[in-house]
């Protein structure tokens, strides 16, 4: 039965509705005159609904989320699409071909927005993405890591005030959502100004994958196209427990520089005065005791065993019940475990 819905145009490509579609989107050239593009696949559902973005690799060494966005294309109830799906797995390429954080220019793609389209490498691919990407959309989910040498519990970041963000962090259902003040620059404030509300979601570590937090990305975006209605519910969970909302977070910092011993992990509930680590000399000389400053749950922390003074080692967040923190995690970490694998890969 032919649809009456107007196809997508992006680029002067055409994507009829009820397609689906890989386009580029010219960048710019490497060095050595190789092209670069910004891919995007687009699907196109046969009805009609909201317009959102999925994106990754904003950093071009947090790998996490292109292995998200892998398996969310493969995922069988995007068959069902309302509205518009924009994916894009690798927004910055360079950094990406690199293992860098950055682009070549040294500066970080996530504070170089709106852009412009005759400014820096970085203004210019910021400038791309924001046209031709954010814009045409409501909704954003921009999937992240930890930096290099750290990990993340899997959380969602909104911005504070956004009743819209709060609701799909909701659904999302990683174990922590957290309040996050926008950037100048930020990605988030830019598609803001654009008209569309961007979460952010956070987990495991640069140059890494993590398997509990590849599994909560894909089930959180799906949930998330659940709560907009692009997706029917039949086959996607709710999460099983109540995400911890936490207003407040703190660094918990090396006092002194040597070899760190970690005694905790990432999702593990402490009360003040908890031993969390210790930091020894390489010759056992000395070794300084590192207590929890307060009580919270661990949302992120440091895997490079040697540090300097005043290095982040953990970062703390503030809950209200130690008790149903623990639940939650556990609640939600076991729900993840039974999930099935999206596809036949298994990544470890």
């Amino acid at each position: 039965m032919p649809t009456q819905r107007d196809p997508f145009e992006i680029n002067g490509q055409i994507v009829p509705a009820g397609g689906r579609q890989t386009v580029e989107l010219p960048v710019s050239r490497f060095s050595d005159h190789t092209p670069v593009t910004l891919s995007a696949q687009v699907i196109h559902g046969r009805r009609d609904g909201q317009t959102v973005f999925v994106s990754a690799g904003i950093h071009g060494d947090e790998l996490i989320g292109v292995e998200i966005v892998r398996r969310l294309l493969r995922a069988t109830q995007l068959r069902a699409l309302r509205g518009t799906l924009i994916v894009v797995p690798i927004v910055n390429s360079f950094g990406f071909i690199n293992r860098s954080r950055y682009l070549p220019d040294r500066r970080d793609l996530n504070r170089s927005f709106p852009g412009s389209r005759e400014g820096s490498l970085a203004a210019r691919l910021a400038y791309l993405f924001l046209t031709e990407i954010v814009a045409r959309c409501s909704v954003g989910i921009d999937l992240h890591s930890a930096a290099i040498h750290r990990t993340n519990l899997p959380q969602v970041r909104v911005s504070p005030g956004s009743a819209l963000s709060l609701s799909l962090a909701k659904a999302f259902g990683a174990p922590v959502i957290m309040p996050s003040a926008i950037r100048d620059g930020s990605l988030r404030g830019a598609a803001r100004a654009a008209g569309a509300e961007v979460i952010l979601y956070e987990a495991g570590e640069g140059l890494r994958y993590d398997e509990i937090g590849v599994r909560a990305g894909v089930s959180g975006i799906l949930r998330v196209l659940r709560e907009l209605e692009m997706l029917p519910a039949k086959g996607i969970a709710k999460p099983t427990a109540r995400p911890l909302i936490c207003d407040t977070s703190r660094w918990v910092r090396a006092p002194v520089g040597g070899m760190l011993r970690m005694f905790r992990r990432e999702g593990e509930v402490v009360a003040e005065g908890d031993l969390l680590a210790s930091v020894a000399d390489p010759f056992g000389d000395y070794r300084t005791e590192i207590p929890a400053p307060s009580s919270g749950i661990i949302v992120g922390r440091a895997v490079l065993p040697v540090v300097n003074e005043g290095d982040a080692i953990f970062h703390l967040a503030q809950v209200v019940s130690a008790q149903r923190a623990e639940a939650t995690v556990e609640e939600l970490t076991e729900q993840l475990g039974a999930d099935p694998l999206f596809d036949e890969d298994e990544i470890i």
